[in-house]
């Protein structure tokens, strides 16, 4: 079993609620965002689209953040293949903030180590969802075994779009209904 994360981005409406949610539960300090969600858009007017993007850690089959930490704090999950952060050997040397083409692990500076989205290990143990996907109103968010959210969702959701990394790298699993705009080359960011 694989988990990862499933975006709509056809009924995310950019109310940053899911990065308000994870804010909350894991007690981040002013300027660390597990979850982010990045506004942008395309074209002119009269033809102008605009759409937003939530992105917390991919949970990468071939995570460049567990391949650079050298004390091993960094890792994947063999039961389920979540990328976990263990805060106790955690040495803050910041090898995985500089690895990760998606920039997820946060440099915690009052506490001198990294962290970063575990979807919601904790709520998961006792059969809760991570609390971004409890928080979307509009059910643009999910999470669950890879396979079964391809067979709810569609087998043409994407990995890649303009404006992220190329995924061949490190290959995430969160999968991803693109709104059509968001395939656009000459997209720009509007808000974050």
């Amino acid at each position: 079993m694989t988990l990862g994360f499933y975006f709509d981005g056809n009924r995310c409406i950019g109310c940053r609620a899911c990065s308000i949610a994870c804010k909350d539960f894991k007690d981040q300090p002013v300027g660390s965002n597990f979850r982010r969600v990045t506004s942008y858009e395309t074209g002119s007017f009269p033809t102008a689209r605009s759409w937003h993007y939530s992105m917390a850690c991919n949970h990468c089959a071939s995570p460049a953040c567990v391949a650079n930490c050298p004390t091993g704090a960094m890792h994947v999950n063999e039961e389920d293949g979540t990328v976990i952060h263990d805060d106790e050997i955690c040495i803050g040397c910041k090898t995985c903030t500089e690895a990760c083409p998606y920039e997820v692990p946060q440099y915690r500076e009052d506490l001198m180590i990294v962290q970063k989205c575990d979807a919601c290990a904790v709520r998961r143990a006792t059969g809760g969802n991570p609390s971004c996907v409890d928080a979307c109103s509009m059910r643009a968010l999910d999470f669950g075994d890879v396979d079964e959210m391809i067979a709810k969702y569609g087998d043409d959701l994407v990995s890649d779009l303009p404006f992220l990394p190329e995924s061949s790298t490190t290959k995430p699993t969160t999968l991803i209904n693109p709104k059509p705009a968001s395939l656009a080359e000459d997209y720009r960011q509007t808000a974050e």
